[in-house]
């Protein structure tokens, strides 16, 4: 039996304040979007039009606060090629919300809070 990741979902208030900073952040793509017959829910997946892994945003059309995320220690993660590029466009945007120097990493957080990891192309 052999198991290979899908996707995963992070829930959001906003929908399409979530859709533009995955856009504008990460450059990911709408790939698929399912919308419940009676308006209930939205399910939003995005790619990064390479791999296989999809991002699915839920949203809730009764959910009417912010989604606790605990101590918000897990996180999703990039590589990118042009790292100082991309810390400059997150720097632009606000959204860095914690640098680790030493590790050569740093961390953005989207508009629901959650955490993802932006890490060089050449590390491993």
């Amino acid at each position: 039996m052999k198991f290979k990741f899908c996707h995963n979902n992070f829930n959001v208030l906003n929908l399409e304040k979530s859709l533009e900073f995955y856009t504008k952040a990460l450059g990911l793509v709408e790939t698929k979007r399912t919308v419940a017959e009676d308006g209930s829910f939205i399910l939003v997946f995005l790619g990064d039009g390479e791999s296989t892994h999809k991002l699915e945003l839920t949203w809730l059309r009764d959910w009417d606060r912010p989604y606790n995320l605990g101590d918000n220690e897990f996180h999703l993660a990039f590589r990118v090629e042009n790292f100082d590029g991309a810390y400059n466009l997150h720097k632009e945007m606000g959204c860095i919300c914690y640098e680790n120097k030493e590790m050569g990493i740093y961390f953005i957080s989207d508009p629901d809070n959650y955490w993802i990891e932006i890490v060089p192309e050449n590390m491993k």
